[in-house]
């Protein structure tokens, strides 16, 4: 049985690493809309309404537009834009989020794709408030860094302008009300918003999201190795999240923005010291990949039935 798909703002970063990703896969069947019809309600609507399964590449108020476009009660979307991602009668998507979550998703019409600093920071924060180890009323910090094409299409011309990157290392949403923090708070337990402070790095693609803890000062005062346990049990056998050991990552030393490169992979290291008290929690992975395009495919292929790897770069 072929699943019709259609990928509406597929010309723009996210949809054409999605589309790459659906190539050649014959199980598959991408319906188009002619380039001068992309604006038209009518063309929209039709492939819209014709496809099993949508993926919105879309700004906010487009994705919401699209939704509405759509007049039937079978076709199932996947948004990639933020417009539904803390909204009622839509799933997280996020498989990995908590045990059964995988399943919820696949019996879900209607499925928001993650943000990508959200991925990082909740593949580390909600394991450990599920095992206790982090109190949900405790105040986290999350920061690191992305590659420039997280801003789309106008960060991209700012840093590949002819006058040049306007900085190696820019600290950004210093109003501290940035529109990842809902979904941070609400999908990783919490019972406060976490304080977020991210930046943009010279670089493409790639991405660090760092979690840093102040053990000694938590209840419980939970251990280093607490830490690493909880969240090496919460991903056993995953094939896209990855815990390393702490052998490993005390060999390593340090995590490059380019660690899983242009993968859908997602890394995760916990640097501790236990004679402090004190750990960082570090997530790598690719703001296009796991972070964005990888994510919508992975979601895609639990809501076709089809295996959840297929398409995707690991």
């Amino acid at each position: 049985m072929t699943t019709n798909i259609f990928i509406d703002g597929g010309h723009g970063t996210t949809g054409i690493e999605i589309a790459d990703r659906l190539a050649g896969r014959p199980e598959l069947s991408l319906i188009t809309v002619p380039e001068e019809k992309r604006r038209d309600a009518g063309a929209r609507r039709d492939a819209l309404n014709a496809a099993d399964i949508v993926i919105l590449c879309l700004p906010d108020d487009a994705a919401r537009e699209a939704v509405s476009l759509i007049d039937n009660d079978t076709t199932r979307v996947i948004d990639a834009s933020t417009a539904h991602r803390v909204a009622d009668g839509w799933t997280y998507g996020f498989p990995e989020l908590e045990p059964g979550h995988r399943d919820v998703l696949a019996n879900s019409r209607f499925v928001a794709n993650p943000g990508c600093w959200p991925t990082g920071f909740l593949a580390l924060v909600r394991p450990l408030v599920l095992a206790g180890l982090l109190p949900a009323d405790w105040p986290v910090t999350v920061s690191g860094a992305s590659g420039y094409s997280g801003g789309g299409k106008a960060m991209i011309a700012d840093y590949e302008g002819d006058t040049g990157a306007p900085s190696a290392f820019l600290p950004y949403g210093l109003g501290l009300g940035h529109k990842h923090v809902p979904e941070m708070t609400r999908y990783s337990g919490l019972a406060h918003p976490p304080l977020f402070a991210p930046a943009v790095a010279n670089a493409y693609r790639g991405m660090i999201v760092e979690v840093p803890l102040q053990l000694r000062a938590m209840p419980g005062t939970p251990s280093v190795a607490a830490i690493q346990d909880a969240l090496a049990g919460a991903y056993a056998g995953s094939p896209i999240v990855s815990v390393a050991s702490s052998e490993d990552s005390a060999a390593m030393g340090n995590v490059t923005l380019e660690h899983v490169g242009a993968t859908d992979r997602l890394a995760l290291f916990v640097f501790g010291n236990e004679d402090r008290g004190q750990a960082r929690l570090v997530a790598a992975l690719d703001n296009l990949g796991k972070g964005a395009a990888g994510a919508a495919v992975q979601n895609l292929n639990i809501l076709a039935g089809l295996p959840e790897t297929a398409g995707l770069r690991l």
